[in-house]
């Protein structure tokens, strides 16, 4: 059996500071190099850096060799080596997020773990060092001999506004992920873009018929006698059986029958505001949707007012982006507006109206606290911990009040990803990891008999 080597590096200039990673994958027999990754993460600590190089090198590893493949992780952090190799305890609560997701990435490969000086470490030290390099030049990361493809692959993306966790966490704009062509040989399936590892080969091409299904339209999948194909889901291969619930076909959420009717909560983001498409920071402040955010709205009014939907309830933010989307869609339904005061964005303080540069050049050390802790405020403003309060209430009274029934909530991006997070018992560094595009439909269904089940993040069909 084959056997890889994962190299893995972070760095922080500052500590915190401009960050970033790099992990390289090689073949242990011969040492050539299958796959590198790099990318610059904002303002973090060390630590943090070298935990985010080692899941990417894991993530790298996993999608060209699969599950079982045997692996020696080399880092210079004695840190990161030590705690992955249980010797050591985890005692600052800001890893312990990123060294559960290490740890589960490891358990599906046979790792070892080994230490080794910087001077051994010079090729993932060199790929964090470009990525940091990279950022502080404005341009992304790009693997050496494909510029081509990177300037094609990184052009930026113009349907997400820094808003909430958005602004601070997930992947870097422009974030690229090259596998080489020897390594591309060794994966069955074919190559498809998005998801952690963009540019890397799926395994399998069960995952790539999924993938390709839930992209043509997530909530279409819901409606049973709208879907043509059914979905290939299910425990012939492996997929998750929770996404072949339909309404009204007496599929369930799980590998048994519902014996309840599902309260189905619809959360729709509000379109375009002069705030989002400047990239800017965007609370409880009061901006007007754009012509382009009222054509979102209409596109959105105009598919919800389809089958298979059947919304019965519009409820809303208060804030005028969130209440005026809800108003154009709730007129196409024929319905009221009812405003949810806990369905408001997150109070961004003094950050309100800036950019994500401007906010770290003005409170670097604001900043860092509040990428790090849950529970840090920007100055003047809310943190995602006390967000997170009012949302949950907020979400249960709905799902109290309404039974059974099909709601739409119109809102912002952090409350959304807040219920998003709590239906999948997520920690809060989950917020990080997720994006949601302007106007775009995410969908979770709550049982009394069972737990709460999403079925769609961030669908944006009805925009093309």
């Amino acid at each position: 059996m084959t056997s890889f080597v994962i190299e893995a590096d972070g760095g922080s200039r500052g500590n915190p500071g401009p960050a970033g990673y790099g992990a390289v994958v090689k073949d242990a027999s011969d040492g050539q190099v299958l796959a590198e990754t790099a990318e610059a993460i904002g303002t973090q600590t060390n630590n943090v850096a070298e935990y985010r190089g080692l899941i990417a090198g894991l993530r790298s590893l996993l999608a060209i060799a699969g599950d079982g493949a045997a692996v020696e992780v080399r880092m210079d952090s004695k840190l990161v080596i030590e705690q992955m190799a249980g010797r050591w305890k985890i005692k600052n609560e800001g890893l312990r997020p990123l060294a559960s997701e290490a740890a589960g990435l490891a358990r599906r490969l046979r790792v070892t773990w080994r230490w080794i000086p910087r001077e051994k470490n010079k090729d993932a030290d060199r790929l964090a060092n470009e990525a940091m390099d990279a950022a502080a030049k404005g341009r992304p990361w790009r693997l050496a001999g494909e510029a081509a493809a990177a300037s094609s692959a990184s052009a930026p993306s113009a349907s997400g506004p820094p808003t909430g966790p958005a602004a601070s966490g997930g992947p870097a704009a422009g974030f690229r992920e090259t596998v080489s062509r020897e390594a591309a040989s060794r994966a069955s399936g074919p190559v498809v873009s998005g998801g952690p590892a963009a540019g890397v080969r799926e395994p399998g091409p069960a995952g790539h018929r999924a993938a390709t299904t839930i992209q043509d339209s997530l909530l279409d999948l819901i409606g049973g006698e709208e879907t043509a194909t059914p979905a290939p889901y299910g425990p012939a291969n492996g997929t998750d059986p929770e996404t072949t619930a339909a309404t009204g076909s007496g599929v369930g959420t799980g590998w048994r029958p519902p014996t309840t009717v599902a309260t189905s909560l619809l959360l729709l983001r509000h379109g375009e505001t002069p705030f989002s498409a400047e990239r800017r920071f965007s609370g409880v402040g009061d901006p007007e949707l754009t012509s382009v955010g009222i054509a979102q709205a209409e596109a959105a009014a105009a598919r919800l007012s389809r089958p298979p939907y059947g919304i019965q309830v519009v409820v809303s933010s208060p804030l005028k982006r969130a209440r005026v989307t809800a108003e154009i869609v709730a007129a196409r339904l024929g319905l009221e507006v009812e405003v949810e005061e806990g369905l408001k964005e997150v109070d961004f303080g003094d950050w309100e109206g800036h950019t994500f540069t401007e906010i770290q050049r003005r409170w670097p050390d604001e900043l860092a606290a509040w990428l790090a802790d849950p529970s840090a405020a920007p100055p003047g403003g809310e943190s995602f911990e006390t967000a997170a309060r009012r949302v949950r209430t907020t979400g249960d009274r709905l799902v109290e009040r309404y039974e059974g029934r099909t709601v739409l909530a119109v809102s912002h991006v952090t409350p959304i990803k807040t219920l998003l997070r709590l239906a999948l018992e997520a920690p809060p560094s989950a917020l990080y990891r997720m994006h949601l595009d302007l106007a775009a439909l995410s969908l979770i269904e709550y049982y009394a008999d069972g737990p709460a089940v999403v079925k769609a993040v961030n669908d944006t069909s009805h925009l093309r």
